[in-house]
């Protein structure tokens, strides 16, 4: 039977981020009310060494940019993605 207390929320890692983590997919378990902001800590403290790129991850959930104080839902998938810079 599941902890109604917890969730578990999956996490998708971009090019820039993966390698830090050692997998571009995490499973992550959280309190029922957390927040993205909730997930970056939780990354922060499970993998130290994406610390300086979660800094400026952008957080996508439902292929929508995420605010931190976006609250998450069981099951969901969020997306942490470096921004890209380019062009002449």
């Amino acid at each position: 039977m599941a902890n109604t207390n917890t969730m578990t929320i999956r996490v998708r890692l971009g090019a820039g981020l993966a390698p830090a983590a050692g997998n571009p997919r995490l499973a992550v378990t959280l309190v029922a009310d957390a927040t993205v902001a909730d997930l970056v800590a939780h990354l922060r403290e499970q993998y130290p060494t994406l610390t300086s790129k979660l800094n400026i991850a952008i957080p996508m959930v439902s292929g929508r940019h995420a605010s931190p104080s976006q609250p998450l839902a069981e099951g969901q998938e969020v997306a942490l993605l470096l921004p890209v810079a380019g062009g002449k």
